[in-house]
């Protein structure tokens, strides 16, 4: 089977390092902007960033409704930090006019692990993931309230959920991608590939 497509939200926020990530675990990797490029990939990253800006740029840009459609269609896709935020069923906390994709029944609290100068790093133990722990980067990160029944909680810090997983979406408060750990994103690639697989049978 030939590699897997994977996009990365390209609309604002830490784009390239999620990339070369995905490059890291034999995946193609490529910005997506348009709706057209959307369509091309197989799975979808959506990463940290300032999620009311992602949220506006992705109407500005044509993408919301188009995201929403392929999320629920079963297209892989996987959020961090933001990225969590734009996955979330509903925020607790949202900005005036803010909206998100959806995808993951759960509640989410927007800069809930503080402001950017209270940023921090902890080791996560990761559900899914072998050895030792992800170095987990908080960067003015959301955290899980609360999980629907139909999500799976992967991870806690300090008491609060930082990862969760339903289906074929995943979502993590912090960032993999700035570690040079890259397990986290061999997972969601391993999902991608694994929905090719059950879409080619």
């Amino acid at each position: 089977m030939t590699a897997p497509v994977i996009g990365v939200l390209a609309l604002q926020g830490d784009v390239r390092e999620h990339l070369v990530a995905l490059a890291a675990v034999d995946a193609v990797a490529g910005p997506v902007r348009r709706p057209e490029e959307l369509a091309e990939v197989d799975g979808l990253v959506i990463p940290g960033g300032e999620s009311t800006t992602i949220s506006k740029l992705a109407v500005l840009f044509g993408l919301m409704e188009p995201l929403r459609t392929r999320v629920r269609a079963g297209m892989p896709v996987y959020g961090t930090c933001a990225g969590m935020i734009m996955l979330a069923d509903k925020i607790l906390d949202p900005r005036s006019g803010q909206e998100t994709v959806g995808g993951i029944d759960m509640i989410v609290r927007r800069n809930a692990f503080g402001r950017q100068n209270e940023s921090f790093e902890a080791a996560v133990e990761v559900e899914g993931i072998a050895g030792d722990p992800v170095q987990g980067v908080f960067i003015r990160a959301p955290w899980v309230e609360s999980v629907g029944a139909s999500a799976e909680v992967l991870a806690e810090h300090d008491g609060h959920i930082v990862a969760v997983r339903q289906g074929r979406a995943l979502a993590t408060a912090f960032h993999p991608e700035l570690t040079g750990d890259h397990r986290v994103h061999r997972l969601f690639a391993d999902m991608v590939r694994a929905n090719r697989r059950d879409e080619s049978l």
